[in-house]
């Protein structure tokens, strides 16, 4: 069923820890996005705490939030390997004492309004497990997944295929992205949200969980948002307010990982979710789509890579041997 629902205030839900918000932040490489993440924290109008996970670096990114955080609410956490966003985001989450959590990206931007309005909303409400705001690119436009259906395997073939441009015709043919959809004036609920930009309530994290730490990354937000759903929890989508996302600055440098880790998230997802609730054929069918989507994204990757190398080679004048003397 998909789930639309515009709210109107009701009474709030009873709090389960200390009055106010933390962030949760996970950096990989991410020491040119991280100190703007945290000014922009600083300048937000609800005070925050930050609890910055760094997951083995290497580029100082550890350091620079140190520093860029300075005067801040703020505890860094230095892991000797890169345990995954997942496991990442849960070790974050332990340190947490106050009622109201936020899953931020590092290269996500708030606004000085943007928790303070989503916390706002959320609390005039009950059964509101996580909340989301309005994500916008850097150039303005709103972000792909910013608000979203569940790709469900029939929704994912649709966009395979691209069948969505069907949707004219038929909401049968309608793909999973929203952000081509009127944007609401009003919060409403969704099915899902982004994980760049999560409120979360501990009193439904109690219920619910933490995050699945079988996704290394990609897709356990979506995981989540299941849950949290299957829960009863509502998801709580605010237009009025909005943060930007630079999405997959600190991937750049590793796109082949980063693909590879997102298609097994995928699957992982349909496996878990819709194996008792599709067709044999076409769950497989879909999986099937996943890895060889992941064979022609791959294959891209190889090829960019190796006319990149061709053309330093032959930028490169030969060196020329000196003569004996």
């Amino acid at each position: 069923m998909t789930d639309r629902t515009i709210l109107p205030a009701e009474p709030p839900a009873p709090s389960t820890g200390a009055p106010g918000v933390t962030a949760v932040i996970v950096t990989f490489r991410s020491a040119r996005e991280i100190g703007r993440c945290l000014a922009a924290l600083r300048a937000s109008e609800m005070p925050v705490s930050v609890v910055v996970i760094d997951n083995a670096s290497g580029d100082g990114s550890a350091d620079e939030a140190e520093a860029a955080g300075r005067g801040m609410d703020l505890r860094v956490v230095r892991n000797d390997a890169n345990t995954g966003f997942a496991k990442a985001v849960n070790q974050g989450i332990e340190l947490v004492t106050t009622d109201l959590v936020l899953v931020l990206n590092p290269d996500c931007y708030v606004r000085p309004d943007t928790i303070g309005r989503v916390v706002h909303e959320m609390a005039q409400r009950a059964r509101i497990g996580m909340a989301g705001c309005l994500l916008l690119n850097p150039d303005g436009t709103e972000q792909a997944g910013c608000r979203r259906y569940v790709p469900t395997p029939w929704r994912s073939l649709v966009r395979v295929l691209r069948l969505h441009h069907l949707a004219h015709v038929h909401p049968r043919f309608n793909g999973f992205l929203m952000n081509n959809e009127p944007l609401p004036k009003d919060p409403i609920t969704l099915e899902a949200i982004s994980g760049a930009f999560m409120l979360l309530r501990r009193e439904a994290l109690a219920d619910v969980g933490l995050l699945d730490e079988g996704y290394f990354m990609h897709c356990e937000d979506l995981d989540w948002c299941m849950r949290f759903r299957e829960r009863s929890w509502r998801i709580l989508f605010v237009p009025g307010t909005s943060a930007e996302h630079d999405k997959g600055r600190s991937s750049n440098a590793r796109p082949l990982r980063v693909e590879w880790y997102k298609h097994r998230g995928m699957v992982r997802f349909y496996l878990k979710f819709f194996r008792r609730r599709y067709p044999g054929v076409l769950l497989w069918a879909v999986i099937a789509s996943v890895w060889s989507r992941f064979a022609l994204v791959a294959a891209r990757i190889v090829f960019r890579r190796a006319v990149a190398a061709l053309r330093r080679r032959k930028s490169c004048p030969p060196k020329t041997s000196q003569p004996a003397r």
